[in-house]
């Protein structure tokens, strides 16, 4: 059975890019919707005891599996915001100036800047409710995919490194239509050093 994540931070942490009142929506509604939804779905069934990578993987419909649709969008949800939530800090951890995140980041996009540019833009353009994901590809080189619905980088065959959420509930109680504005503030509360962890399979 899943649970709840904690979060690594208090409900007023990481204000005002993210407020209490959402963080309350955001964490203990709709992730905990996903959780006993979750629960519910795979109780004596093929999935139960699986990890959630393996149940996206296992149910993904792209993978002809749409017969568990439901239990593809619950569990990728749980998967994309355990993610989201354990990747920020009150204050923001910054990019290690000697890690190999950084030096990739920097060989492939010309610098940390660009890359953020280009990262947000893919989070502005993507139509609708879904994520964006930087990962790392089989050869370990750095791609950045955008992801509809409950999707994740794993069913493509990634390692999932940092995601935005661009479902209207991450923000509109604090950003209303300013989908840009959100995604922008992100950067000052992402602790970088869970993302190098993740590159390096820490």
């Amino acid at each position: 059975m899943f649970e709840l994540i904690t979060l690594p931070y208090g409900s007023k942490d990481l204000e005002p890019v993210i407020s209490a009142q959402t963080l309350s929506f955001h964490h203990g509604k709709h992730l905990q919707g996903y959780v006993d939804n979750l629960n519910k779905l795979i109780a004596g069934g093929e999935f139960e005891g699986l990890s959630l990578e393996e149940i996206v993987c296992k149910a993904n419909p792209a993978g002809g599996a749409s017969a568990n649709q439901g239990v593809f969008n619950n569990a990728g949800q749980i998967l994309n915001h355990n993610l989201y939530f354990t990747q920020f800090a009150a204050k923001g951890v910054a990019l290690a100036d000697d890690g190999g995140l950084k030096a990739q980041i920097v060989k492939q996009w010309g610098g940390v800047e660009a890359f953020q540019a280009e990262f947000v833009a893919k989070g502005v353009g993507l139509f609708g409710s879904g994520w964006f994901w930087l990962s790392r590809d089989a050869n370990g080189e750095l791609v950045i995919t955008q992801e509809p619905g409950a999707s994740n980088p794993v069913v493509r065959g990634l390692k999932p490194l940092l995601t935005f959420d661009v479902w209207e509930h991450a923000y509109y109680l604090d950003y209303q239509n300013r989908r840009a504005a959100h995604l922008e503030a992100l950067w000052q509360i992402l602790d970088w050093s869970v993302i190098e962890k993740r590159a390096i399979g820490a």
